[in-house]
């Protein structure tokens, strides 16, 4: 890999030379950075499949979007976003990422659902919404 391309890294996480030879020091750290731009031509979905009693509101049709690298794209999501909800894609997030990392289309995740925490009603709780998570190529 050229030293362009190490030098961007280094600036974007504000490393000093010393942790940057530590981070190289890594051949993952490489692999991941190389895969860096097809996965930011990605956009994860996770989109609303159910959703009962939800104190945010949150519909069936409404999707979280996110880049590659996991970060939120708030202008593609609901104006009002569940803390509950967004967290719970953290694992699909992570997985999505690996699969990519491993040359393997995401879109092939086995367990693609997650959802907020709460139970619904039904078992004490107050509301219940669940996601699914898919991969789709970045729209400009």
């Amino acid at each position: 890999m050229n030293n362009e391309v190490w030098n961007f890294v280094q600036k974007h996480l504000g490393y000093s030379d010393e942790e940057m030879e530590r981070f190289k020091s890594d051949p993952r750290n490489a692999h991941v950075v190389m895969k860096a731009p097809e996965l930011m031509s990605k956009t994860i979905v996770a989109e609303v499949v159910e959703s009962h009693g939800c104190n945010s509101q949150h519909k069936v049709g409404d999707s979280f979007c996110l880049d590659g690298a996991g970060n939120l794209i708030s202008s593609l999501c609901p104006k009002r976003m569940c803390i509950y909800a967004v967290s719970a894609l953290k694992h699909a997030v992570f997985t999505a990422n690996e699969l990519m990392y491993a040359g393997v289309d995401p879109n092939e995740m086995r367990f693609k659902r997650t959802g907020c925490f709460d139970v619904g009603l039904e078992c004490g709780g107050w509301g219940r919404v669940v996601m699914e998570v898919r991969i789709e190529d970045r729209k400009e």
